[in-house]
């Protein structure tokens, strides 16, 4: 049986992507992981993937003085990663993109293992930028992405099949929500506390018509005694979250926002916008918003005034819904698998 290196971490959506191309090989391949001592390392334990730890240097965006180090670091890393993979013997790296995954591809490729990477955003990150050349595809979750790579094919999101096809009753009955339309509040796995202040501020009156279920994030709960208004720090199920949604809000980073337009949730998406972001959330926002299937508010904007103005609209947009039922986005597991058993059947 071939067998499969996965990188990838960081954050959870460096991470689980991996796991749900992980989840679909269904047995034609054995999948390792490569990752750092960060998220990456519980979400494998969790869902029992084999896993090898290695140290990966980060670059700072804005501090010049902080990276001074980098390519010390990188060097000593790449080395690192390399006697892991001496050690595994796999027949392919599959990169999600981000840092964690520089030093591997780059010890792969020495090593004449071919390396295929898939890029999330709109606009590609500095890792995959950096990569694409040791790799034998980029693909990719938007189709303009895959054109500004010579390597780049069009594949989709991966996402966990757990999320589809899930019991709205059940859904319902879980978080404790009555048979109004609920709005579901997604604002990252640590939670934007830009969106939080302003669901808050908002849900005594965007809960006279419907359910607010909020993803808030760890030790972001605050009391309240609103009715409708649900708080959860965070939830493991997210099929769950989803097929209770008859509305959402949510910061559009690739792996969400993909996930929200296949299952055909009509969204207000809040791009996060800040020095630490190369803008990639805005930019994915405008592609949903071209295709006429989200509303966007810009963080500058937000208000608990703009707030319930903007909820309201977009549950009431009747053509959001349509061209939502029309659109084209769905889960890319199928065509990312049948890149990699290309690439597996190449000759290095």
């Amino acid at each position: 049986m071939k067998k499969i290196l996965f990188c990838g971490g960081g954050s959870a959506g460096h991470v689980i992507p991996n796991i749900a191309i992980i989840e679909s090989l269904n047995a034609i391949a054995e999948p390792v992981y490569l990752g750092t001592g960060g998220i990456e390392k519980g979400i494998c334990r969790d869902n029992i993937v084999m896993f090898y730890e290695y140290q990966a240097p980060k670059l700072v965006r804005g501090k010049i003085f902080c990276n001074l180090a980098l390519p010390f670091k990188l060097i000593k890393s790449i080395k690192q990663a390399g006697e892991i993979i001496d050690k595994i013997k796999p027949d392919l790296l599959f990169c999600k993109g981000g840092y964690v995954c520089v030093p591997p591809a780059i010890a792969a490729k020495k090593r004449g293992i071919p390396v295929i990477t898939h890029e999330s955003d709109v606009s590609a990150g500095l890792a995959n930028k950096f990569i694409a050349k040791r790799c034998k595809k980029v693909l990719t979750s938007f189709p303009q992405t895959a054109r500004s790579f010579e390597n780049g094919i069009y594949t989709g999101t991966p996402m966990r099949a757990k999320l589809f096809c899930r019991d709205k009753a059940e859904a319902r009955a879980k978080f404790g929500l009555d048979m109004r339309p609920t709005l579901i509040v997604l604002g990252g796995g640590s939670g934007s506390v830009k969106i939080n202040e302003a669901v808050r501020k908002s849900a005594h009156t965007i809960c006279k018509d419907f359910n607010i279920l909020h993803l808030c994030g760890k030790g972001n709960t605050v009391n309240t005694n609103i009715y409708g208004y649900k708080q959860v720090e965070f939830e493991n199920d997210m099929g769950l979250v989803y097929a209770c949604a008859d509305g959402a809000i949510s910061r559009c980073g690739s792996n969400t926002a993909n996930e929200l337009a296949a299952l055909k949730i009509p969204t207000l998406f809040i791009p996060l916008e800040n020095k630490r972001s190369r803008g990639d959330q805005v930019k994915n926002a405008e592609y949903f918003q071209d295709m006429g299937i989200c509303d966007v508010l810009r963080e500058a904007e937000l208000t608990e005034q703009s707030l319930v103005k903007a909820v309201y609209n977009l549950m009431q947009n009747d053509k959001i819904k349509t061209a939502l039922k029309q659109n084209k986005v769905e889960c890319g597991n199928d065509k990312i698998i049948r890149e990699i058993l290309a690439t597996l059947r190449q000759p290095t």
